[in-house]
C-alpha cells in the first residue's frame, strides 16, 4: 500500500482488510527536519508503526527542489552540507527500522528541467554514495534496510529517455550496495506501461530489482474529465445529461455517494469500466518480467487529491482502493473503489 506523503486517512486495519504486506510513504528532505524530530514526522512515524506490526515498509527521499523554487546543491557547497545532515538526521530514524529506503521520490519531476542532466546525477549519486556510507559505518556486520535509487518517470515516452536516465540505472548496476530502481508508470494504456517497464528491465543487470510504488492510468483518466456522463448514469440518477465527468466526481467530493451510486458511475463509464482488469493485468506484466521486488498501490483518496478540484485538476482521486472522499461510510465501512479493491485483495493470494 502506498500513501505518499499523507497517512492521515489510512489505518492498518484497514490495510489488513486488503491482505496487504508492505506499506510505503515519502519524506520530504525539507528545513521542518532539521528541528523536529524525523521519527515524529507523519509520513515516518507511520511507518515506524506499521513495522512494528508486523508489516514490511519502504521509505522514499523525497528532494522538493521545484517546488521550493531551489537549485540542486553543488558537492562541496554549506547547501550540500545542509542536505546531507539532513539526510543522516532521517538516516538515523529509519535504518535498520525500514526494509527498504529509496534514495529520491521522483527525480526528474521534482527538479529544474535546466538541472535535469548531468548535474541532476551528481547531486544524487553523491547523495546514494553518502546513504551508503552512513549504512556501512553504523551497521557494519549487515542491516535489514535495503537501499533503492528512486522512481524513473515517463520512460513511456522518447523524451523521459535522456542521457541522465541512462546514467540513473547504469550508475544502479556497478553500485552492488543498490538493489536496483523504482519506477513510476502512471500512463495512459498499458501498451505504455509495456513500453516503461521494457526500458527498465533491458538495462538493468541480472542481479538488479525494479520497484513499482506508484502506478495507475491516471493519464487515461484526465482525458475523460470532460466527457459528458453516461446517458444510463444521468438518467438513473437524475442527472442533467450534459453534466461533465469532472463535475460528477466534484459534486461526490462535496457531498459523499453511496457506495452503489459511485459503482455505478465507473461501472457505466465506458472509458473506466474497459480497464476494469487494470490492476490485475499491470501485476501479471511486471512479475512476468521476473525482476519485481515490491509493488504498492494508492490506498487512500489524500487530501491533496481533492484539494482545488476542477476542470483540470488532475484525477489522482479515481486511483485509491479506499473511496473515503468520494464515497460515504454506510455501517461503519469506509468506502471503496470496488473494483480496484476487489481485484487488489485477489492479486494478494495469487503471488
Amino acid at each position: 500500500m502506498n500513501f505518499n506523503e499523507d497517512p492521515s486517512d489510512m489505518n492498518l486495519s484497514q490495510v489488513r482488510a486488503l491482505s496487504a504486506k508492505w506499506v510505503r510513504g515519502f519524506v520530504p528532505m525539507t528545513d521542518d527536519l532539521d528541528t523536529h524530530a524525523p521519527a515524529r514526522q507523519r509520513s515516518i512515524a507511520r511507518l515506524l508503526d506499521a513495522s512494528g506490526n508486523g508489516f514490511r515498509t519502504i521509505l522514499s527521499l523525497k528532494f522538493p527542489f521545484l517546488t521550493l523554487g531551489q537549485s540542486l546543491p553543488e558537492v562541496g557547497s554549506k547547501e550540500m552540507a545542509a542536505q546531507l545532515k539532513r539526510v543522516d538526521r532521517v538516516l538515523d530514524a529509519v535504518m535498520g527500522k525500514t526494509d527498504i529506503l529509496t534514495i529520491g521520490n521522483e527525480p526528474f519531476l521534482e527538479t529544474r528541467k535546466d538541472e535535469r542532466g548531468a548535474r541532476l546525477n551528481v547531486f544524487y549519486e553523491h547523495v546514494a554514495e553518502h546513504v551508503i556510507d552512513h549504512r556501512r559505518k553504523h551497521f557494519p556486520h549487515g542491516c535489514r534496510t535495503r537501499l533503492y535509487m528512486g522512481a524513473l518517470n515517463r520512460l513511456d515516452e522518447k523524451d523521459g529517455r535522456t542521457p541522465a536516465t541512462e546514467r540513473w540505472v547504469h550508475f544502479v548496476n556497478r553500485k552492488p550496495e543498490l538493489e536496483g530502481v523504482d519506477i513510476h508508470p502512471h500512463v495512459d494504456s498499458l501498451q505504455a506501461a509495456g513500453r516503461y517497464v521494457q526500458y527498465v528491465v533491458s538495462r538493468l543487470d541480472k542481479s538488479k530489482k525494479f520497484l513499482a510504488t506508484e502506478f495507475s492510468l491516471v493519464q487515461l483518466w484526465e482525458e475523460h474529465m470532460g466527457d459528458k456522463i453516461p446517458a444510463a448514469y444521468a438518467e438513473k440518477y437524475q442527472v442533467p445529461p450534459d453534466t461533465r465527468v469532472w463535475q460528477v466526481i466534484g459534486n461526490a467530493i462535496e457531498k459523499p455517494f453511496p457506495q452503489k451510486r459511485w459503482d455505478d458511475f465507473l461501472a457505466m463509464s465506458p472509458w473506466f469500466a474497459s480497464h476494469k482488469d487494470y490492476l490485475t493485468q499491470q501485476m501479471r506484466m511486471f512479475r512476468e518480467t521476473g525482476k519485481l521486488a515490491v509493488a504498492t498501490y494508492g490506498v487512500t483518496q489524500i487530501e491533496s487529491m481533492q484539494t482545488g478540484w476542477g476542470a483540470h485538476k488532475k484525477p489522482w482521486i479515481l486511483n485509491p482502493l479506499y473511496a473515503n472522499r468520494t464515497v460515504r461510510k454506510e455501517d461503519g465501512r469506509v468506502g471503496r473503489t470496488t473494483v480496484w479493491y476487489d481485484s487488489f485483495r485477489a492479486m494478494q493470494h495469487s503471488e
